[in-house]
């Protein structure tokens, strides 16, 4: 998918940037991109030596815990990477979109290729019930469900099947892959496993864990985290073609934005979709008026909201039944 996603005009509304400031704020960057690549690689390389020495010293399992959880958030949110480069914005350079693409899915576990095709067709039809591929996964909507949900259970499970399918060259249950489309995502998704394969092998030739030590633990561990992100960007939106209610922009600290890629300002990035990264901040001062959903107060917050209207929701539930069990 090339940076820009054609829409349909009648889900946009209102044109909060005028069209020669929006040139300017589309122009992308490959030295921003790598400027951006190579604090995201330090930083997972300042978090690799630290799990590291907690490792060799037999630290506290505490203190490996959270050791593995800074590396795997680093690792995780790669997939913003991912995302970032799928719209080929991250750089200005095609290929090297598309290289750092796979690569840093490969690390976040998604598979770029699959990803490109589906992603499209989340823009195309955000929030549409029945075109959206996102909503093929309900949104929670009770507390067992919502802890389900940031398990990463469901979201493990799904990629096994996944890959696993298109490993098998079956891509009809895939509407947004077309034959050429589907090859391309057959060969990317085996290619893929064959890597973790030679991982996982060498790791057995050197006696050593190092594939479970350094990339499937701590990513099983800051999971969770990415899942309450990506829950926030969507979630309690309308669920209508209108881009300025059906997206969410929450804010956060810096080093999360940083490593996110700035998506937290993700209602900006569907308004304005070939925005590289590095703009949808100047972009949110000029929509943060328009917008609906905006969380001012954090991912925290949000969530916490989130329980307190399940609390209600069960409150009101229980007392309904009483109240139909005491007229019975």
């Amino acid at each position: 998918m090339d940076a820009e996603v054609a829409i349909d005009a009648s889900r946009l509304r209102g044109t909060p940037i005028a069209p020669d400031e929006l040139r300017l704020l589309q122009q992308r960057s490959n030295g921003r991109g790598l400027m951006r690549l190579a604090g995201h690689l330090l930083a997972m390389g300042g978090t690799a030596f630290a799990h590291t020495l907690t490792v060799q010293r037999s630290a506290s399992v505490s203190l490996q815990s959270a050791s593995a959880l800074a590396l795997g958030f680093t690792l995780v949110t790669m997939f913003a990477t991912m995302h970032e480069c799928v719209h080929r914005t991250a750089f200005k350079s095609r290929w090297l979109n598309d290289s750092v693409a796979w690569v840093a899915g490969l690390l976040s576990f998604y598979n770029s290729t699959f990803y490109r095709h589906y992603h499209r067709w989340h823009h195309l039809y955000t929030q549409l019930p029945g075109k959206d591929p996102e909503l093929g996964d309900p949104k929670p909507t009770s507390f067992g469900r919502y802890f389900l949900e940031l398990s990463a259970l469901p979201w493990w499970l799904g990629k096994l099947r996944t890959y696993f399918t298109l490993a098998s060259g079956k891509i009809e249950s895939y509407g947004f892959l077309d034959e050429q489309r589907g090859r391309a995502a057959v060969r990317s998704v085996r290619l893929q496993l064959l890597t973790y394969a030679a991982a996982i092998g060498t790791s057995v030739l050197l006696g050593y864990p190092y594939f479970v030590v350094y990339w499937l633990a701590p990513v099983a561990l800051a999971q969770p985290f990415l899942r309450a992100i990506l829950l926030a960007e969507h979630m309690g939106c309308s669920n209508d073609a209108d881009m300025l209610s059906n997206t969410r922009t929450t804010y956060t600290i810096w080093p999360v934005r940083f490593l996110m890629w700035q998506m937290p300002y993700h209602a900006e990035h569907h308004r304005y979709p070939a925005l590289p990264f590095f703009a949808l901040a100047r972009a949110h001062v000029r929509l943060a008026p328009h917008l609906a959903h905006v969380e001012r107060q954090g991912y925290l917050r949000l969530h916490v909201g989130l329980l307190e209207a399940f609390r209600r929701q069960t409150a009101l539930s229980r007392n309904e039944t009483r109240t139909g069990g005491s007229s019975g």
